[in-house]
């Protein structure tokens, strides 16, 4: 069984307390709409309360609640580039 090692880091809005990784409530606004996420994990200081959110986490939140999500693309596909046409003029070739 692996041991859970903490990370302390300290706070820099108290500068007294440290941020300790905890499961939290996250609240954000989609429009007009509040969602709540329970369980968001997060770093919270243990002297002042301050939170910093994982940040993987909030850009995999904001991937989930983006309104274009499950849609498919409307960009099409850049077709393959067409080759050359060879003129008929060749460059010289080089002289041994």
């Amino acid at each position: 069984m692996a041991d859970f090692k903490e990370e302390y880091v300290p706070c820099v809005e108290c500068h007294a307390g440290v941020l300790l990784p905890r499961r939290v409530t996250y609240l954000t606004w989609l429009g007009t709409e509040l969602i709540t996420v329970p369980q968001f994990p997060a770093w919270v200081c243990d002297v002042c309360g301050r939170r910093e959110y994982d940040e993987r986490a909030v850009q995999w939140l904001n991937i989930l609640l983006d309104p274009n999500a499950g849609k498919p693309s409307s960009s099409r596909r850049n077709a393959a580039p067409q080759p050359r046409q060879r003129g008929r003029h060749q460059p010289p070739m080089p002289e041994s």
